[in-house]
């Protein structure tokens, strides 16, 4: 499924979000220009929960 993350901006904010999912047990893939987070391996619910204990909010998630 794949998130949109407006708060994301640099490349820390990619790493962070990374880590975040990894953390949960997923995998990421951030595409920055599109503010944009791909996540597999995670329920949507756990991953949304990943990205907001990184500090970032989720406006939109689409499969």
């Amino acid at each position: 499924m794949t998130f949109t993350v407006p708060d994301m901006t640099c490349g820390h904010c990619k790493a962070a979000v990374e880590t975040a999912i990894a953390q949960a047990g997923g995998r990421a893939t951030v595409d920055l220009a599109q503010k944009t987070v791909t996540v597999e391996g995670l329920d949507q619910d756990r991953a949304a929960q990943a990205i907001r204990d990184a500090g970032y909010e989720v406006s939109q998630a689409t499969s």
